[in-house]
């Protein structure tokens, strides 16, 4: 059975009675299965069986496999070591279902294959219990194997305030696990994780990826069998006992997405951000400029001081204002009131319609900051239902930022939630929620059961049904930043708040890495104050433009206090911005392979290579007394285009005399062939550390 796509081809061999995968890559055109299939017959060696056979997709160790099977479980002491077989198989043009069973076993497994149009393979697996008494169910990964041409991995490890940062390391014999046990992604969450071609490059080389669409815990592997073969494999993290299945009853796995390119990260990218543009309940409208006002006043809210904010915001082109954390309950710090999601009257005397009718006067949207999943012990909520939090019989889980997880299994916890929220939404005519997740779950149980699981399918049922009650309504994942960022939540939330961390000198990997699966438009980028409230570093307007703009761009900063020089580089930044997002939202993503380590360029180019936007960004001092060329890769070879810097961001030039390129006091630019910018580039002027430069090129 073959699964095409543009770029990818996906083989898979039922001939032995079990799934195998003989070729996940490049497609092989008309190379017959049959002769792949003899090509790709392993030798038998002294120490191994006397008849070697693939593992196939579930990796049994009732085939001989001694490495990690894809399904672990039992009842009790049997039922340990399930034995598949084929039953039936159902194809259509967009991929394909096996359903195979273990009579023995007492277990029915369906495997469905989907093939996106974009060359994204999608992998379902159900696992029925087909017996007449419990199974326990440990783990149901998705394995495939990569040629052993594969030979480093690169996954993704991070905290709060420096998530998405790379780690590639050679693909080495044994077993490479990467699980997350918060009970939400987390900031060490590995999107994907990767095996490469030693080759393999952003712009270059082979690139193999697993990632799953979920927002619990996960787990990722890559392992090097004591054969020498490497697979990848992705699933969920269940926790002990957390799935028992009853006679009948089914598990279904998160759906794992997988991913191929022959051009490098850059073409998973391509790939999976044109299949996350084509999702199911897409906005469609232009992703506003936005304003959060938490960086701007925390905790002291006042009508008049707001309303100014909105007012100077709207004036430099603000599209969407967001009031955040403190508007609630006995909410003055951060140690009380969650739960409680009704206005303050002592923070907002006549209630909130005021400041909203402001904002929605002002022609901007309003949003609304909720952390809904928690509860403050210090809340009238906790008092009053103290059972209604996730936690072991007997026992209260340790606090962290002074609150517990609220149960949103509970169905009436549950309905607490989304019944405030929901009026709220109904009352104000809210249009955006920024939606918070704080801390880490630990002793996450429901009525003595184990409930991570159910807490993750029940905030998704909880958007869901806000948005469908509101029509319209768009929600942010925030959780401490980029807690919650996950190829799961993608299908649920619009935005994500890609991390607290606003330096901008932070944010250029934070950015970079946490971009290669997810499209920049979902990426919440902010101008952060001038002096950074994390770093406690200082930066102009030009590189924290520059750095916001290649995202879903917004201000975190108190612009009542900017002065009269940054009001108007931030306006000059809100109208290029407007100018640019149909491109840098549809765009390529392009992460340039530059050979100065101080430097880093990154862009993004047009679908029809017809103009693009790229930044060149000094990090640190250059070691050349001229930095290195620019290039900028993705125009059309026989094109020529018009290049010219964008002001509106640029650094401060501190040479004699800009390069020629930069032509007239306009900085027009010159024409150049798009093979020139492509394989020689543009040697950029010497910038003072810490700054940024924007090049567009546009074709003529």
């Amino acid at each position: 059975m073959r699964l095409s796509a543009t770029g990818v081809e996906l083989i898979l061999d039922l001939a032995a009675g079990y799934p195998v995968v003989l070729h996940w890559g490049q497609p092989l055109g008309d190379l017959a299965v049959a002769d792949l299939r003899a090509a790709t017959t392993p030798a038998a060696p002294g120490a191994d069986l006397d008849d070697p056979v693939d593992p196939g997709m579930l990796r049994e160790t009732a085939r001989g496999y001694t490495g990690r099977p894809a399904l672990r479980g039992h009842r009790g002491t049997h039922a340990f070591s399930p034995l598949f077989a084929v039953e039936d198989v159902a194809v259509d043009r967009a991929g394909a279902t096996v359903r195979m069973a273990d009579a023995a076993a007492g277990l029915a497994l369906s495997l469905t294959l989907t093939l996106t149009e974009h060359g994204v393979l999608l992998i379902d697996q159900a696992l029925t219990n087909a017996g007449d008494d419990v199974y326990s169910l440990d783990e149901l990964s998705t394995c495939l194997p990569v040629p052993d041409r594969a030979t480093e991995t690169l996954d993704f490890s991070g905290r709060w305030l420096l998530e998405r940062q790379p780690q590639r390391l050679p693909f080495a014999p044994g077993l490479r696990l990467r699980e997350g046990r918060e009970g939400r992604s987390g900031h060490d969450h590995t999107i994907v994780q990767c095996a490469l071609t030693a080759d393999a490059t952003t712009e270059r080389g082979e690139v193999w990826a697993l990632g799953v669409l979920w927002s619990g815990g996960i787990r990722h592997l890559a392992e090097r069998d004591v054969r020498g073969r490497g697979a990848l494999g992705a699933g969920e993290l269940l926790e002990a006992g957390e799935a028992q299945l009853a006679p009948g009853e089914t598990y279904a796995a998160p759906t794992v997405a997988a991913f191929y390119s022959g051009a490098g990260l850059d073409g998973i990218s391509a790939a999976s951000h044109a299949w996350l543009r084509a999702r199911p309940g897409r906005p469609a409208s232009a992703r506003p400029l936005t304003l959060n006002v938490w960086e701007a006043v925390y905790f002291d809210h006042d009508l008049a001081t707001l309303t100014a904010l909105a007012d100077r915001a709207a004036t430099v082109g603000v599209e969407r204002f967001v009031l955040d954390d403190g508007w609630f309950g006995a909410r003055r710090d951060d140690t009380s009131g969650l739960g409680d999601w009704v206005v303050s009257a002592d923070a907002w005397p006549t209630g909130l319609a005021p400041l909203v009718e402001h904002v929605h006067g002002l022609g901007m949207q309003f949003g609304l900051w909720f952390e809904g999943e928690m509860v403050s012990p210090d809340s009238d909520l906790y008092r009053a239902h103290p059972d209604w939090i996730l936690q072991v019989p007997g026992r209260v889980p340790p606090p962290a930022r002074f609150q517990q997880v609220l149960d949103l299994v509970n169905p009436d916890a549950y309905a607490h939630v989304l019944g405030q929220v929901s009026a709220l939404i109904s009352e104000h005519g809210i249009d955006y929620l920024k939606w918070d997740h704080n801390r880490f779950l630990t002793d996450a149980g429901h009525a003595g059961t184990p409930a991570p699981r159910r807490q993750t399918q029940a905030i998704y049922r909880l958007f869901d049904e806000l948005k469908r009650r509101h029509p319209g309504l768009e929600i942010e994942s925030c959780a401490s930043g980029g807690g919650r960022v996950d190829l799961g939540m993608v299908f649920h939330a619009d935005r994500f708040w890609t991390s607290d961390q606003n330096d901008p000198l932070e944010r250029q990997q934070i950015q970079r890495w946490t971009s290669l699966v997810i499209p920049p438009e979902m990426l919440g980028s902010h101008i952060g104050p001038t002096t950074s409230h994390t770093t406690g570093r200082t930066h102009g307007v030009g590189l924290r433009a520059a750095t916001a703009l290649f995202g879903h761009a917004g201000l975190e900063w108190n612009l009542l206090e900017a002065t009269e020089d940054e009001l108007a580089a931030i306006t000059r930044f809100a109208a290029l911005y407007r100018e640019q997002r149909d491109l840098l939202h549809s765009g390529r993503v392009v992460r340039v392979e530059h050979p100065d380590p101080s430097a880093v360029v990154h862009g993004v180019v047009a679908a029809d290579a017809s103009r693009a936007l790229f930044a060149y960004v000094q990090l640190a001092t250059s070691s050349g007394i001229t930095p290195a060329a620019m290039r900028l890769p993705g125009l059309t070879p026989d094109a020529r285009y018009r290049v010219r810097v964008r002001d509106v961001v640029t650094g401060e030039v501190i040479q004699k005399r800009g390069p020629g390129w930069m032509g007239g006091d306009d900085v027009s630019g010159i024409a150049l062939s798009g093979a020139a910018l492509a394989q020689v580039g543009l040697r950029p002027p010497i910038l003072r550390p810490e700054q940024a430069m924007l090049v567009e090129a546009v074709r003529i």
